[in-house]
């Protein structure tokens, strides 16, 4: 299968409404998704956070599962590990999800296809902190170097 890169539109389209359910949220502050949980919410992002054993995450109320979400969201973050993700983007999809983001290291060639097949807006081989305005520290540096390589979605 042709790997479809996510286009800056893409991009922009899922982080427009600055609302979105995140799963992978880990209560581990040591643990990415706790960090990116916490920088996104610092950063403005309403976050529903879906977690199967948590009652809530960094204060907010967490949901069990994709399908718990409230029926008006319909971006999803996955940030899990690769054999979770197939699975998620299925449920995302049972759940009229609209928009799709997968953590770069968390996709799938399966899921990725399923996505599409389904018609979900997908991102997918980015990092959510290079595009989060404002990015800062690493991300921001990040960034740069992939403009000066023309490496960036267009």
């Amino acid at each position: 299968m042709k790997k479809i890169k996510a286009t800056l539109r893409d991009i922009q389209d899922f982080l427009e409404p600055k609302k979105f359910a995140m799963v992978g949220v880990s209560r581990d502050p040591k643990k990415f998704g706790c960090q990116v949980f916490r920088e996104l919410k610092n950063r403005g992002f309403t976050l529903f956070p879906v977690h199967h054993t948590a009652e809530k995450i960094d204060e907010l109320p967490a949901c069990k599962t994709i399908a718990d979400l409230p029926p008006d969201v319909k971006h999803l973050l996955i940030m899990t590990p690769k054999r979770e993700t197939e699975k998620l983007v299925n449920d995302a999809i049972a759940r009229g999800i609209s928009h799709l983001w997968i953590q770069q290291m968390s996709d799938t060639p399966e899921a990725v296809q399923r996505a599409r097949e389904a018609g979900i807006k997908l991102v997918t081989g980015q990092c959510i902190f290079m595009w989060a305005e404002p990015v800062r520290s690493i991300h921001k540096f990040h960034k740069s170097v992939y403009r000066l390589f023309g490496v960036l979605p267009k």
